[in-house]
């Protein structure tokens, strides 16, 4: 029986940039198109847990009297911050498919994405707040770590197709119609 790894798993391990110069133009296409698939991912799930987190963070200055507005007052400035927290970060265009977020999961992401928390914000106690924010921050800590791991992946097999393409070794017209 073959193990089935995730796809992380498989872009982070070094196996997976190991010796791209013996791999063909075709297999560092695929190569490359997995980690922009990872990255539209993980970007989505970034931008979910920084509005999750900037609504809690709000909520507990509110609590906290720094803040007088209501949630609701609120709303459309917290979720414009949200909006554009790290947009154009890696300075690829942002895809605008939106992945599947899994209704259940094993990943803490898939576990923080799924709790209705915001449905009943102004309910939850102080101390339950401050364990989701711990939640959520380890959760983005997470997410950021594997798109920053896949984000290397990627430089590394541009930099072996930008290499092929000044040395001739392959035909620039073939990029062109690969991308």
């Amino acid at each position: 029986m073959t193990e089935r790894r995730r796809r992380i798993d498989i872009v982070s391990s070094p196996e997976f940039v190991d010796e791209l110069a013996d791999i063909t133009l075709d297999e560092l296409r695929e190569r490359r198109a997995l980690c922009d698939e990872l990255d539209t991912e993980l970007s989505y799930y970034r931008r979910l847990l920084h509005g999750r987190m900037d609504l809690l963070g709000f909520e507990l200055r509110r609590r906290s009297g720094e803040e007088a507005r209501s949630l609701i007052e609120a709303l459309p400035e917290i979720l414009a911050g949200s909006e554009t927290a790290g947009a154009g970060s890696t300075g690829r265009a942002i895809p605008v498919e939106i992945p599947d977020v899994p209704s259940t999961g094993k990943r803490s992401v898939d576990r923080v994405l799924v709790d209705d928390f915001l449905a009943h914000l102004p309910t939850i106690d102080d101390d339950e707040l401050e364990t989701i924010q711990v939640d959520l921050t380890e959760a983005e800590r997470e997410v950021s770590d594997q798109r920053r791991a896949v984000y290397e992946a990627y430089e590394k097999i541009q930099s072996e197709l930008t290499n092929r393409y000044r040395q001739g070794i392959d035909n620039i017209d073939e990029l062109l119609a690969g991308s």
